[in-house]
């Protein structure tokens, strides 16, 4: 080993291979500059690019804050076009975020095959809570207040909803055709997803009482029901509620994507620098264990096993009735997949038992740098609170630009007519409701925040690791010997030098993946749209076909990640352009494949079930917190644990690739290090780490690999 602290990282002196002279002072000025040498800014355009890319970003995201209402992916609207819940409303709608379909004759026109009236053009309006019929009378709903009706909207809700001794006779007679202010309560009614699900069973003695007064006939069909059922479950509908199901698990985001994987991280990186030979053992049974965990979670809240399936009903509901919705679909094909997922992963780990010992060598090697360049285990706090504060502001943009459309009268040619309190007649004018439009800038806007996300988290987890990897080497290039080449800071040497010299770079590397990332999930979805349309082919070569372009996209992906990977080691070692490091370090490594390969494959499969334990554990804590009271009731219920869960199962991943990093870019650094240095010294690397030296088993080994043999 070396004299210094350092020898058992960086090797010994090169001048005591050498022998001294004028032949070792040219290496040394060589070790010396390698780090330093010829740097200047480069790939600015790239640069200047992504910083014009974040103002478009910015005024992106101003366009859903001063456009978007968050109310909107989870309340219904009125037939006055406002939003349930909605306090800026007319009237204040503060507390009422139930919506309630006043004539059940008009939702079942709505439901009739090749219909024209709609149910969004059906009357509607906002209640604190479903009402239910009358055991022994006939029960009330009635408009809001106003016009002639002179009481408080308070009052209204004190008398729960109903003022029909208030009517004049023409009004009276008016409700009695259905045409309001007033309309029977007929049928009982739940809260399913803050929308009033009917059930299509007449209250007798309601029905009763309304044919005594000589009301209209009302429709008994079960069509009744499954009209707003449609309704509800509509992918729209879905797609709104996991949306807002982000923005109410918020403190579940932030503690579980963010709090617990930033712990569980710093413990994993303290413990392979302590506790390196156990580390692979303990990670790879804890990740098994993990995803068993979390995938009979997933059987649970789908309901196949115990009794705490997710319900689509707030608050107490009927027990001899049930309902369903897509959530639950959902819910159930996740299940299966982690099903799939477990026993893949339980296969795997047995079939690489007698790799672990192989890894355990290779993990030595980074342990050993962070043992000696210390700032690397709390380096990565900066970048993870970089995409901490990106995140949440990139969120609540996203919740806006989503609910960021345009809330249009409808046109519905509809032949139907309803009492105007303002005008104290009954009009037929005035009948077709409210939705929400969605324009095509709307869309694009919310597919450039998409991208932006992407290439704003790839961009980081680039410049963390350059910033390693900058450090890593400027370890390995100091000879052995603590001397006045090597800064006293070496992370905050590396980042200095990154943010002067290579930031166009990191994004040129960023944008690349984060390309390749959006056509794989544009191509995802137009695959999933076509199939659902039932124009997908399905003979088993075109699903063939299909399995390997999706196949053939990942691979590209996979390769291009560990081509940036390179890439931004070269880049921090002799501050090259992207295009040019990357072309270094893919010649390196094509040179050295096989014994690079043999080292590093299984050390970066122990790294990526790390990272899965953390996320994993991240997932398995974000189902606990969500099954807690404050989730399944009142306003902060959600529709379906699963989009918290995955968010925070990929913010975990993200933060836990931050910190892992550390590991994953010392070995790659210290090993590509290796080839420059054999390189740079004709075949005869001056500065190997003599635990490399010993991983790489002998030294007749190293030379073929300095040799690409």
């Amino acid at each position: 080993m070396g004299g210094g602290p350092l020898g058992a990282i960086i090797g010994r002196h090169p001048a005591e291979a050498t022998g001294g002279g004028s032949g070792a002072d040219g290496q040394e000025t060589r070790g010396r500059g390698i780090i330093r040498h010829n740097r200047k800014c480069r790939d600015l355009v790239f640069l200047a690019f992504f910083i014009a890319f974040w103002i478009a970003m910015i005024v992106n995201s101003s366009f859903g804050f001063n456009q978007g209402n968050p109310l909107r992916l989870t309340y219904g609207l009125d037939y006055k076009g406002n939003v349930c819940g909605d306090k800026h409303a007319n009237p204040n709608l503060r507390e009422l975020e139930i919506r309630y379909w006043l004539n059940p004759n008009q939702v079942y026109e709505s439901g009739l095959k090749g219909s024209q009236f709609k149910l969004v053009d059906a009357r509607s309006i906002c209640l604190m809570e479903c009402p239910i019929p009358s055991e022994d009378g006939l029960n009330w709903v009635c408009d809001y207040p106003e016009g002639d009706i002179r009481i408080s909207v308070d009052d209204w809700i004190d008398r729960d909803y109903d003022y029909y001794e208030f009517l004049t006779p023409d009004m009276r007679n008016s409700s009695l055709q259905l045409q309001g202010p007033c309309y029977p309560v007929i049928f009982p009614s739940v809260n399913v997803y803050w929308s009033c699900q009917f059930i299509a069973r007449a209250s007798n003695a309601s029905m009763r009482h309304w044919q005594q007064m000589g009301g209209v006939s009302i429709n008994e069909n079960i069509l009744i029901d499954k009209t707003i059922h449609r309704s509800i479950n509509s992918q729209s509908s879905v797609l709104k509620r996991y949306v807002s199901d982000i923005g109410k698990a918020w403190p579940v985001l932030i503690v579980c994507g963010g709090i617990v994987p930033l712990f569980l991280s710093l413990i994993w990186l303290l413990l392979i620098r302590h506790f390196v030979s156990g580390m692979t053992w303990i990670t790879v049974i804890l990740f098994n264990v993990l995803i068993i965990s979390v995938t009979f979670l997933y059987y649970a809240k789908a309901g196949w096993i115990g009794h705490d399936v997710v319900s689509v009903v707030i608050g107490e509901s009927d027990p001899y009735f049930s309902f369903s919705g897509r959530e639950i679909n959902h819910l159930r094909a996740i299940a299966v997949l982690m099903t799939i997922v477990m026993i893949i992963s339980i296969l795997s780990s047995i079939a690489i038992i007698r790799r672990i010992l192989m890894a355990t060598s290779v993990l030595k090697v980074a342990a050993k740098v962070i043992s000696e360049v210390q700032a690397l285990i709390v380096f990565p706090v900066f970048p993870f609170t970089i995409l901490a504060i990106f995140y949440m502001f990139w969120i609540s943009a996203a919740m806006h630009l989503f609910s960021s459309g345009q809330i249009t009268k409808n046109d519905c040619n509809a032949n139907c007519c309803s009492f105007d309190l303002k005008s104290n007649q009954v009009s037929c004018d005035d009948c077709c409701g409210y939705s929400i439009h969605f324009t095509p800038h709307v869309a694009a806007a919310i597919l450039f925040h998409l991208f932006g996300c992407f290439w704003a988290t790839q961009f980081v987890i680039a410049f963390s690791a350059t910033v390693i990897a900058g450090s890593v080497a400027s370890y390995y290039w100091a000879r052995g010997e603590i001397s006045q080449d090597v800064p006293f800071l070496p992370v905050f040497a590396s980042m200095r030098r990154l943010m002067r010299y290579n930031l166009g770079s990191v994004a040129l590397g960023s944008l690349i993946v984060s390309i390749v990332e959006s056509i794989r999930f544009i191509l995802e979805s137009l695959r999933r749209r076509l199939k659902h349309a039932n124009i997908v082919p399905v003979s088993r070569i075109e699903k063939i076909a299909s399995f390997s372009s999706n196949c053939f996209l990942g691979c590209i992906n996979w390769t291009l990640r560990s081509v940036n990977r390179s890439g931004y080691i070269m880049i921090a070692i002799n501050g090259k352009g992207f295009c040019k490091a990357s072309s270094i370090a893919t010649g390196l490594i094509m040179n050295n494949i096989m014994r690079i390969g043999k080292v590093n494959v299984i050390g970066d499969i122990i790294l990526f079930l790390g990272r899965l334990c953390v996320s994993l554990f991240c997932a398995l804590f974000a189902f606990l917190m969500l099954d807690t009271y404050k989730y399944k009731s009142a306003h902060n219920r959600i529709s379906s644990p699963l989009f918290p869960v995955l968010v925070c199962w990929g913010l975990g991943y993200i933060v836990a690739t931050l910190f892992f990093a550390v590991v994953e870019m010392s070995i790659d650094t210290i090993i590509l290090s290796f080839c420059q240095d054999a390189d740079e010294n004709h075949g005869s690397a001056q500065y190997a780490p003599p635990l490399l030296i010993e991983t790489l088993d002998s030294q007749g080994e190293m030379q073929r690999l300095t040799q690409g043999s």
